[in-house]
Parts: C-alpha cells; structure tokens; sequence
C-alpha cells in the first residue's frame, strides 16, 4: 500500500469518528507526493523532517504538521503498515507564530478592483465569483474554507443569515450578515445559478467553478496571489512573509474592534459575542487577531483619554477630590 492509500484508508477511519479534516487531507497528501507515494516504511526520517522543515525554514507550521503525521503514524502502526514512527524524537525550537497582517480599508478596495478584472474565456463568470468572494470574506470573518465548502441553500430564506456547517471544530453556526454584503450575495447567488451548472440541485457549491462542481482551494490561493500583485501589495516592512488571503479574517476583526470604539461601544463585553460570530472556542483565540495597529491602538487611546478627562477629579473611593 503506498502512501496515498494509507492517507485515503486514515482520512476514512477519522470521518466515520465524526471528524472533517480538510487542512489535514491537504497536508497529507503533500506529504504522499514530496516523499514518492511510495509505502511509508520506505519514508526515510530524513525525508519526514524535510517536509516538516518546509520549503521556507522552519516556521510555526512545522508543529502543525507534525501533530498531523502523528496520527497518521498512530494509525500506520496499529494496523502493522509501518513498525516505527519515522517522526523526529525531538522538537526544535520554533520561531512566534507570526503576526496576521491587517489591510488597510484602501487595500481591502485596491484587491475588489484587482479580483474585478480577474477575466477568462474559460470561466465566465471567474471575476464575479472570486470578487465576491472576496467581499464575503472580510464582511464576515470566514475562513476560507468554510466560504468555499457554502452551498447555495446555505443562504436562508431572509437571506441575512449564513448556515456554517461543521466547522474547524466541527460545530455548525449562523453568521448572520449586513444588508449590504446580503444584497450582494443573493445577486451573486442568482447570477450563479443562472451562468453556472447546479449539479446537486440547491445543494450545489454556492462558489463553483465553470463545471458547477466547489472551487479549488488551491486555485483561489493562486488568484489571490495574482490580485495581491495587481493591487501593488508588498511585503510589510521588516517582513519577510507576503501578507495572505486568510489575512482577511485577521483584518475583518480588527475592522470591527475598531468600529466598535468609534461607536463608543464597550468592546471588553463585545469579544465574546466576536469569538462565537467567527468560530473561536475562547475569547484568547480572538485576541490573537486584535493586535494593537496604530488605528486600533489610537481608539483605545482615545477612548481611555475621554475616561481620564471625566474622571480626573474623582478620588480611588469615588470621592471628589
């Protein structure tokens, strides 16, 4: 049995659990392609430490990827289909998970302007879907691959709520939607099933290519790539990593926090409303995305200098001074 098969058989075993594992099916697959296909007792601990390392050096996804293989490993061994692990023993010490880059609102535009012109003879209607795709993600904060696993009925009949099915953490949500980015995607939606094939009927990809069948992950990574050029976006200074398309998940929190203090809302007691909106199971995780950039640190500012100004003269028991 070589690699592939093995991945397959494990992919198998884990959904029956109940599991959906879509990065991990990505990754392992890789991993069956960068070391031959060939049987995995023929995978030499070199060759398993180069793909954990990456072709970039080593970065906080080598930690991903090794709790991926573990389980592959685990399950490889438990059947008799490898007699050892060829994972390293030892973990090196991993650079901090770099920080999500924020686009700034004129970006977010340049990109919409860039996805606009994204034109081919062989898909129609390319530059409208990736578009609004674009849209969808930094209105709402998906993921990218919950915005590509929505099908057409995912939409309700109101047409302001999302049905987000099995998640990262296979749970299943709402994410309900302002009416501008709900008009858009109901326009969308039509155009879609007019122009493109519906073969699944109303539980068709609502994000498809010109065969009607979901759209690669990997392809709208590689457009994205295209439009982040079109749309003069560079690296970050002291940066040596391109800004990315799950960027936008970053950016549509950080845009919100920092709506919520122009709009003198009481962000502390927003977060958690924030974290169940994008499917973090705590509040730390979402705090992770609201690094302080000089817009968001400027409202927190602002706010605590309108808090010291109306309690200046007010002693630590509440007594006037």
């Amino acid at each position: 049995m070589n690699t592939r098969e093995l991945v397959e058989q494990y992919l198998a075993a884990r959904r029956a659990q109940g599991t959906a594992l879509r990065s991990a099916e990505r990754m392992l697959m890789q991993f069956a392609r960068e070391t031959g296909n060939r049987a995995l007792t023929d995978v030499t601990p070199e060759a398993v430490a180069t793909f954990l390392r990456g072709r970039n050096g080593l970065t906080s996804t080598w930690a991903t990827r090794y709790g991926t293989l573990r389980g592959l490993y685990r399950y490889a061994v438990a059947r008799g289909y490898a007699c050892v692990s060829a994972l390293p023993e030892q973990r090196p010490q991993l650079p901090p998970p770099i920080t999500g880059y924020v686009y700034s609102h004129d970006e977010v535009r340049r990109m919409l302007d860039a996805a606009a012109a994204l034109h081919s003879a062989g898909s129609p209607l390319q530059s409208y879907s990736y578009r609004t795709l674009l849209l969808l993600l930094y209105a709402t904060g998906l993921r990218v691959s919950e915005a590509l696993a929505l099908n057409c009925d995912d939409l309700t009949a109101d047409d302001r709520l999302l049905l987000i099915r099995q998640t990262k953490f296979y749970k299943s949500r709402w994410v309900p939607m302002g009416v501008n980015a709900a008009e858009i995607l109901v326009r969308y939606k039509a155009r879609r099933g007019l122009d493109l094939p519906m073969p699944q009927g109303r539980a068709s990809a609502l994000f498809a290519s010109r065969t009607g069948h979901r759209m690669d992950y990997q392809r709208v990574v590689t457009l994205f790539q295209r439009v982040r050029a079109d749309a003069g976006i560079t690296c970050p200074p002291g940066q040596h990593r391109l800004p990315r398309l799950h960027d936008l998940r970053h950016t549509a929190a950080v845009h919100r926090v920092e709506q919520w203090y122009r709009d003198g809302k009481d962000v502390q007691q927003l977060l958690p409303h924030l974290a169940t909106y994008l499917g973090h199971v705590s509040v730390a995780s979402t705090q992770r995305y609201l690094q302080m950039t000089p817009a968001l640190l400027q409202r927190a500012s602002d706010r605590f200098a309108d808090y010291a100004g109306v309690n200046a003269h007010v002693g630590p028991g509440g007594e006037h001074a």
